[in-house]
């Protein structure tokens, strides 16, 4: 049972609180399959997205989410909002919730935002992405896909390379795939490696072909050039020629190796055109998944155990 009012970070569940999310978006997939894509489960509940930084998977994902369960969903760009004109998000978020919301699904710039904003509201939040925390809805998606494929997680070999620094997507991979009894590796940079990775259980690796050996999952994250102005590695073709995946190194994993991606893909400089549209790329299928996770998760937290089987 998921007993939380929110969802903030993975971190903090237990392996048995994630699976139950995963199981309850088993049903939501075989919604999403069929011809007309709408049952009544959420009839009456209202989502709200704000989201203060760009987003095209996440946000569409989750206003598909509640309009496929019926629920009304309304998305606030925080640049033709009130924000724009200096509004604090404790006085958007009073606003949303005086206006009757019952799930807030939150992207901020600022690690920790949701969990503030969870504290000032009634209305469930969900952190769709909060700085270099985590984007525990992007991690519950890959585990539903990986699990899709393989049945188990328990004792496979995760490779997640990039920038694990900046990296929300890594942080929630590395407390999902562990916490469900995965070995997780991650490669990059050493610059590109935050302190306190032993904590968290998962192995570092700097060479790229030595972490994938006998890959059984490989997640390549999105090298955010907006931080190549830092000075953090020499530059992207030297990134690319280091820590790009392509058909030589793939060929170090298993045969049935997954290739995972969060989106946007920088194709040619993280992963090669034929590897993203090659038989063991999953991306579309994680995209897809998405919607499932994320309607699983707004019936959970608007009291979804009340709802009958009649609703689907």
């Amino acid at each position: 049972m998921y007993k939380y009012k929110d969802l903030l970070e993975l971190k903090e569940l237990t392996a048995d609180e994630v699976n139950f999310l995963l199981d309850t978006a088993v049903p939501m997939k075989e919604v999403i399959s069929r011809p007309i894509k709408k049952v009544p489960t959420l009839r009456g509940r209202t989502v709200v997205n704000l989201f203060y930084e760009n987003s095209t998977r996440t946000r569409s994902s989750f206003e598909l989410a509640a309009k496929y369960l019926s629920a009304d969903c309304i998305n606030i760009s925080t640049s033709a909002s009130s924000v724009a004109k200096g509004e604090s998000l404790y006085d958007t978020a009073r606003t949303i919730q005086s206006l009757g919301a019952d799930v807030i699904v939150l992207r901020h710039p600022m690690s920790g935002a949701p969990n503030l904003l969870a504290k000032m509201v009634k209305a469930a939040v969900i952190n769709a992405g909060d700085g270099a925390h985590e984007h525990p809805t992007q991690a519950l998606l890959d585990l539903f896909t990986v699990r899709e494929h393989r049945g188990e997680i328990a004792g496979l070999n995760v490779v997640i390379v990039g920038d694990i620094l900046h990296s929300r997507v890594a942080r929630s991979n590395i407390w999902g795939f562990t916490k469900l009894g995965a070995k997780v590796r991650v490669c990059g940079p050493p610059t590109l490696m935050p302190p306190g990775l032993a904590q968290t259980g998962a192995q570092v690796f700097y060479r790229l072909e030595e972490a994938l050996v006998g890959a059984d999952v490989i997640i390549m994250l999105r090298i955010q050039k907006e931080r190549q102005q830092q000075g953090l590695f020499p530059g992207l073709r030297e990134y690319s020629r280091l820590y790009g995946l392509n058909r030589e190194r793939l060929a170090l994993a298993r045969p049935d190796v997954l290739v995972m991606h969060p989106g946007p893909l920088n194709r040619g400089l993280e992963i090669t055109h034929d590897i993203a549209d090659g038989p063991a790329a999953v991306i579309e299928e994680q995209v897809t998944n998405g919607v499932a996770v994320r309607m699983a998760l707004l019936y959970l937290l608007t009291g979804g155990g009340a709802h009958s089987e009649a609703d689907y």
